[in-house]
């Protein structure tokens, strides 16, 4: 083949291209024009493809466009969050925080990258500059909270208080903070704490010290409901208020025309059964009988309504003490439902407001835990009967109405005394330890020693049992069968307590 026809043959090729160029339609081929065209030329041309397939191509084709835009979009939001993440501030102005500029500068650069805009660099450079003039306008006033509360702390520290740790002979005198506090540190601290703790004990440990007879009996407790640092304060408040919450020892004589003492004997011995029927802690019995008497000595009853007002009373005891108390119904159903649950619960409300809802009341057993534990704290082992003989004389006083004008901590004191003086006759049952922590001299105990004696011996045949058989079961070690073998009087002649 020579050049010529090579040429030409190539021609021939660009027109054949051209031409088909010209020939594809520029206009929506439909299903109608399609047949048209087949019809009049025999056939489409094989290589132009049909027009679902262009579609589904282009489809195709903005399909992975739009992941790939998608993919851009997380990697530049994953990007935004990833510098819109903030380290730990090292101060809470966010002032002194290390490269605080460059954080802002990113989060705005990543606000702006998540949103699509684009700033200029002018607009970038005033908003930083705004930002670090509010940021120094915070620093500002933080600065002058801080120099305020300055200001504040040092009036505090002016205030006076009074002078207890330092040895001025005024105690009365006051000084301020800084001079107490200048001068403990002038002061070893082995020396400070010593003086510190010289003032700080009351006059009865101190005394223990001095005294090598008086046991500390605080000393070698573990139990911390035993409240050892605070027994001495507790007890010393709970003798001041014994004084101001005590009933009228005269109120059935002044007040109370329909109820005798003999009613109020059996009301409180039937009580004490229904204190070992629901298994009340003795607490609960001891206040239920100072509620009744308190509330006899300020407001008159009707006899009918004497039962009424003891279970009431016993209600609010239980609430008091309990864990868990009895219901209303339970004592309704005592009563043999004598009295609605509506008035019961009248009742109780009654009687805390007329007491004014004082129910932390000191009674003989609250002082019978502490004198048993003085009496005992010489022992080795400690006397289970002598706590048992105790308990039971103490309780043998609810019944009488003639004890209300002892106080609860003198009836405590004589309850120890007899107990020790009933389980051995040989040995002084009262020694300076007692007289510590009872503020009793024994002397002063006799009337009341006498007086349970008659009860211990039943000497006027009463014929309320309840506390007696009580504690004549072997649980308790059979106390109430117990008598001393000399009589009390003889105590006090052999010992020559003045």
């Amino acid at each position: 083949m020579t050049r010529t026809s090579l040429g030409r043959s190539a021609n021939m090729n660009k027109e054949n291209a051209v031409g088909t160029k010209s020939e594809a339609p520029t206009i929506r081929i439909t299903r109608s024009r399609s047949k048209a065209l087949g019809t009049s030329t025999g056939m489409l041309p094989s290589s132009r493809p049909s027009f679902k397939q262009e579609q589904k191509r282009t489809v195709r084709a903005n399909a992975k466009r739009s992941a790939s835009d998608e993919n851009k979009g997380t990697m530049v939001g994953n990007a935004s969050k990833q510098h819109k993440k903030r380290t730990v501030l090292n101060d809470v102005t966010n002032i002194f925080c290390e490269n605080s500029y460059s954080n802002c500068l990113n989060a705005a650069k990543a606000q702006t990258s998540r949103q699509g805009r684009k700033r200029s660099m002018k607009k970038d450079r005033d908003v930083h500059q705004s930002g670090a003039v509010q940021i120094m306008q915070e620093d500002v006033q933080a600065q002058f909270v801080e120099e305020l509360s300055k200001i504040k702390v040092a009036k505090s520290m002016e205030i006076t208080i009074p002078d207890k740790w330092a040895k001025r002979e005024n105690s009365e005198h006051s000084i301020s903070m800084k001079d107490t506090v200048a001068e403990s540190s002038r002061k070893p601290q082995g020396e400070f704490l010593r003086t510190y703790e010289e003032e700080f004990i009351c006059g009865e440990k101190s005394a223990a010290l001095v005294q090598p007879s008086i046991v500390d009996i605080d000393s070698k407790l573990e139990d911390p409901q035993a409240c050892t640092p605070y027994a001495l304060d507790i007890y010393n408040y709970k003798r001041s208020t014994e004084l101001e919450r005590r009933p009228s020892t005269i109120y059935m004589e002044t007040l109370q025309k329909d109820v005798t003492p003999n009613m109020r004997g059996i009301l409180v011995d039937w009580l004490v059964e229904v204190s070992e029927e629901y298994k009340l802690v003795p607490d609960t019995l001891y206040l239920t009988v100072n509620l009744i008497d308190r509330f006899l000595s300020q407001k008159f009853i009707e006899k009918q309504r004497l039962q009424l007002l003891g279970v009431s009373c016993m209600l609010i005891a239980s609430k008091y003490e309990e864990i868990c108390p009895p219901r209303v119904e339970e004592f309704c159903f005592i009563t043999d439902n004598t009295y609605t649950s509506l008035e019961v619960l009248k009742m109780e409300s009654h009687v805390l407001n007329l007491l004014h809802f004082q129910l932390s009341v000191p009674t003989v057993k609250t002082f019978l835990r502490r004198f048993v534990q003085a009496a005992q704290v010489s022992s080795e082992v400690p006397s289970v009967e002598l706590e048992y003989l105790a308990n039971y004389l103490a309780e043998l006083t609810l019944v009488e109405y003639s004890f209300l004008k002892f106080l609860p901590s003198l009836m405590a004191a004589s309850a120890v005394l007899l107990a020790r003086w009933t389980l051995n006759q040989s040995d002084n049952p009262w020694n300076l330890t007692l007289e510590h922590y009872t503020k009793y001299k024994a002397s002063e105990l006799k009337a009341v020693v006498l007086a349970l004696e008659d009860l211990q011996l039943n000497t006027s045949g009463s014929t309320l049992n309840a506390i007696r058989e009580k504690y004549r079961q072997q649980k308790c070690k059979c106390v109430a069968t117990l008598t001393p073998s000399e009589p009390a009087l003889s105590l006090f002649q052999r010992f020559n307590y003045s």
